[in-house]
């Protein structure tokens, strides 16, 4: 991203909090149950049934029973379910025998026919699930007669699944004294203990091979966790907030851990092809209760979302032939809460699709190496990465050219006489998909150098390698990953996309205003422009801004329909700001912004590729693969002028704070994104995240009154800053 100091007077953002879904891999979505809480949908092996799990006092589920629904139907009643456990105790988790006339199911009748109770609301808050001692292991015909019990030990027995080939029965069972996962045969013989670790092992599933089991589990490893977890098992409880997804061989051998993603990943189920997994998880959620449905391959790469809609999605299984999809979610709800079993239709992965960590990580670390001494325009250092650009473009079949321009720049801003002649290099791919339509996606590559231009935020680093990993680096790895995605999936999108890798950025938008200047002419219709620009380092409350949505009125519902979940989205209406979307809509082309802010390593050298967020950042490119398809699909992307519809000509001013502004609009007073070193405002102790109020006796609303109150002093005046830290409001001393 160029200086900030030339761009300060841009537009401020708010905050949506609308949502929208977008499932491209659910069709034809069916709502199965109505009122109440129904979970664990699982299917017959002729796919024709449905076994799960139903509370509904409406008909006279008052404590969770086993009902069976045939899938034979558009349309769907409650009163289509046929409960076929026997209405007493709790029952849980059932699964359909190999004969389909059968199904197999956890309760807790014969300990206790009246309902067991749920556990009371802990003092601390803490979230736990109860372990019913009485639970055992029963198999009952279709008319709710059971026929064989299979399980008799003392303590917990349930969460039984058969493997695809009939043979095996897997289960959680407390019989070791602890949580584990065993295997019988399935006639309840022959058992075998295939976890050892201490935790609770559950929610088994066998691979389609039945060769492989996929579970969730919350293993403590702290002496504080072991505590908390015995105690509260001594009490028939868990605590399942800290859940991870494993695989092992049928017989427990081969253990591996999928996920490492924290909070809780559990409800796992394998995709037909044995390589991927489904599963549910909140670990997005910076807030609240969000479980949204993820898919990761069985090697823990390829994270992907598939549910969007609402705040729980859970329970995935696939139909035996594979085309199906079941799971419960409480969308459509007609109560807060309320959870239903929804079917949809299975539209397979794209493998193309999938965002590639490695491919990020490679580019970013050869743009943020050493070795290209910072990417500054017209050096030798751009000049390799243009060529490291154009060989990876090549390698998806593109036919990039690299197009020059020059330009004029001022080593000295004071002297007239200290201009030098730049010759910058863009890289442009374009594919042609025969579309009436093109939409350009673009980054720029360009950087710092050794500080030649004097645009670094510290402090006498000239000389020092200003690797610029996020800036922008983290952009141009992006652009890429989409340039790959998009030439190689099996899609031929309604619009042509043009891939390009602009220079000259940082010393003022050179690259994209030269190229801007004929993209009209050389490409047809150009409908929108979408520039990454800093999205390498999403925080920790996944704040992403978004720019230039108010520069067509279809960009608003689509930039919430495709957001990720667990992202906070800030909303920028201008078309202009200090990146290279800005010369594209000067052109009256529709744009779009992307940028997870400045941070304490903006300009400096320490923008190194270690501190990149390469899981926000594999988010961010899919979120643009998504939105990118969404505006070719639009049948129209009218052009709207923003408020600031041109460069907005700042206050004449002679000194400076030394900050970094944020872009969200606080609503009372310029929120600190940065402190540059050894500056007055570092001088007066203001940190990252305090909100600017007032210079002296001149408020500050925004960054248009900031920059006004900036032209009242002079190099060597004293005054009072005002601003709030952690809540508290602070004044301090400081000399320009």
């Amino acid at each position: 991203m160029m200086n900030l100091n030339k761009f300060f007077v841009f537009g401020f953002l708010s905050f949506s909090v609308l949502g929208f879904s977008q499932e491209k891999n659910l069709k034809n979505l069916t709502k199965l149950t109505y009122g109440g809480d129904n979970a664990e949908a699982y299917f017959s092996p002729d796919g024709k049934m449905l076994t799960m799990q139903v509370t509904n006092p409406e008909i006279g589920a008052d404590c969770d029973q086993i009902y069976m629904l045939k899938l034979d139907k558009d349309k769907y009643a409650t009163t289509d379910l046929k409960l076929i456990s026997t209405g007493l105790g709790r029952t849980t988790c059932s699964f359909f025998m190999p004969d389909g006339k059968h199904i197999l199911y956890a309760s807790t009748h014969e300990g206790n026919k009246a309902c067991p109770p749920k556990p009371e609301p802990r003092p601390d808050g803490k979230y736990v699930w109860p372990i019913f001692p009485d639970f055992d292991i029963y198999v009952a015909d279709l008319n709710g007669n059971i026929v064989k019990k299979l399980t008799d030990a003392p303590g917990y027995d349930a969460e039984a699944v058969l493997s695809p080939d009939g043979k095996y029965i897997v289960f959680t069972s407390i019989r070791s004294g602890d949580l584990e996962l065993w295997r019988m045969d399935v006639d309840g013989k022959n058992l075998k203990q295939l976890t050892f670790g201490l935790g609770y092992d559950g929610g088994a599933f066998f691979s389609p091979d039945s060769k492989k089991l996929v579970f969730r589990s919350s293993r403590p490893t702290t002496p504080e966790d072991i505590k908390e977890y015995k105690d509260l098992l001594a009490e028939g409880l868990v605590m399942p907030t800290n859940m991870e997804i494993y695989t092992m061989n049928i017989d427990g051998t081969d253990l591996k851990q999928v996920t490492h993603l924290g909070k809780a990943n559990w409800s796992p189920y394998f995709h037909p092809s044995g390589k991927k997994i489904l599963f549910s998880s909140n670990h997005h959620s910076t807030h609240g209760y969000d479980f949204q449905i993820f898919s990761i391959d069985t090697d823990g790469t390829n994270l992907k979302q598939i549910t969007y809609d609402n705040f729980f999605n859970a329970f995935p299984m696939f139909s035996p032939d594979g085309k199906k999809l079941v799971f419960s979610s409480n969308r459509q709800g007609a109560t807060p809460h309320e959870t239903n079993v929804f079917i949809a239709d299975w539209v397979d992965f794209d493998d193309a699709e999938f965002v590639n960590d490695e491919n990020l990580k490679n580019t970013i670390s050869y743009l943020a190496s050493d070795d290209l001494k910072g990417r500054l325009t017209g050096s030798e250092g751009e000049e390799k990465a243009a060529q490291f650009i154009s060989a990876q473009l090549k390698s998806y079949g593109l036919k990039p050219e690299i197009q020059s321009y020059d330009y004029n720049f001022k080593m000295n801003p004071h002297d007239e006489n200290s201009s030098v002649k730049i010759t910058g290099k863009n890289v442009v791919a374009y594919l042609n998909n025969k579309a009436d339509k093109t939409i350009v996606i673009g980054a720029h590559y360009d950087h710092l150098g050794l500080n030649e231009h004097h645009f670094s935020t510290l402090m006498n680093s000239d000389g020092q390698i200003h690797n610029g990993a996020d800036d922008n680096a983290s952009g141009t790895s992006a652009v890429m990953e989409l340039a790959r995605m998009f030439s190689q999936n099996k899609t031929k999108e309604k619009a042509n996309y043009v891939f390009v890798f602009f220079s000259g950025e940082e010393d003022g938008l050179m690259g994209s205003k030269a190229f801007a200047e004929t993209v009209k002419q050389k490409y047809p219709n150009v409908i929108a422009m979408i520039n990454m620009d800093m999205v390498g380092r999403l925080n920790k409350a996944k704040e992403l801004t978004v720019g230039g949505v108010g520069t067509s009125p279809i960009f608003r519902d689509l930039i919430e329909k495709y957001k990720p979940a667990g992202f906070n989205i800030a909303i920028d209406e201008s078309g202009v700001g200090p990146s290279d979307h800005t010369s594209f809509y000067l052109k009256d082309i529709p744009v779009l912004f992307l940028f997870t802010g400045t941070h304490e390593d903006y300009h400096k050298p320490s923008d190194d590729e270690d501190k990149i967020n390469y899981y926000g950042l594999r988010f961010i490119t899919d979120y643009v693969f998504n939105l990118a398809n969404a505006i070719s699909e639009a049948p129209e992307v009218p052009f709207t002028k923003t408020k600031l519809d041109a460069v907005k000509e700042a206050p004449k001013y002679k000194v400076t704070l030394g900050i970094m502004p944020s872009y969200a609009d606080t609503g009372n007073g310029l929120k600190v994104d940065g402190v540059v070193d050894d500056r007055p405002a570092d001088h007066a102790g203001i940190q990252a995240g305090d909100i600017i109020t007032k210079l002296g006796d001149c408020d500050i609303k925004e960054v248009y009154s900031y920059m006004e109150c900036l032209s009242k002093f002079n190099k060597g005046d004293e005054t009072t800053i005002t601003f709030i830290h952690e809540g508290e409001t602070k004044t301090a001393n400081i000399k320009f």
